[in-house]
């Protein structure tokens, strides 16, 4: 029986696998869909090559599964088909989502799997906050936010950054602190159950009228400090 967990190389995702790892589910592999549409509300699409890096860095599987067409009908089928060789329970990192929630417990009915999902309905500043005090390396690269500008891009989401994204939610318009709503996307470069970190070599930064994007061109894994390696996972 295989425990898989939708990861998407944010913070949501391989935080939610780490407690399933840790709570009596552990993770045999890391599964990645790949949507068609950039914009797909369905699954996270920024960086997704670095998914596999993550992957070895932890010592899990990797599976890349692609989305061919950009509908909801499409996006599920290739969820169900991803899915539907293994009966073991499946690990989500939803918070709030209705959407993709009633989607992923769909497909998980129809193939035979459990949902486990331990971030969900847990207040979102409490979540991002648990993720960092966990010790993920967790770096901004996608933002669609009017609050979030794109001096942002790039920046690591550390306590300060959280306090800072809740004041321009105060102040300017209503934003998710998690992100949960679409407002951001993350990348962990590390964490201190991965044996090794995530080196970005090259990037760029796409800036448009309404988001702005961090493309990882090249990275590769190296090996951490005595700081961090000597962390208990």
């Amino acid at each position: 029986m295989t425990v898989t967990a939708l990861a998407s190389g944010g913070k949501d995702s391989l935080y939610a696998a780490y407690l399933a790892d840790t709570q009596g589910w552990p993770v045999d592999e890391l599964l990645t869909l790949r949507p068609a549409d950039p914009e797909s509300r369905m699954y996270h699409t920024p960086n997704l090559d670095l998914v596999e890096l993550q992957a070895r860095a932890w010592g899990k599987r990797h599976r890349s599964v692609p989305v061919a067409g950009t509908d909801d009908a499409s996006e599920l089928a290739a969820l169900e088909a991803a899915l539907g060789n293994d009966r073991g329970p499946v690990v989500v990192g939803a918070i709030l989502s209705s959407f993709q929630w009633a989607r992923v417990v769909r497909v998980a009915d129809r193939v035979g799997r459990r949902v486990y999902a331990p971030l969900w309905r847990v207040l979102p500043g409490r979540v991002v906050r648990e993720e960092i005090a966990a010790g993920l390396d967790i770096r901004l690269v996608q933002l669609a936010a009017e609050p979030l500008t794109s001096e942002l891009l790039g920046r690591s989401l550390d306590l300060t950054l959280v306090e800072e994204i809740e004041r321009r939610g105060r102040t300017l318009r209503p934003v998710n602190v998690a992100g949960e709503g679409g407002e951001y996307e993350t990348l962990v470069a590390d964490a201190p159950f991965f044996r090794q970190r995530i080196e970005i070599d090259r990037s760029r930064a796409v800036v448009g009228p309404s988001s702005s994007r961090l493309v990882v061109e090249a990275a590769h894994l190296a090996a951490k400090g005595p700081s961090r390696a000597g962390r208990a996972t």
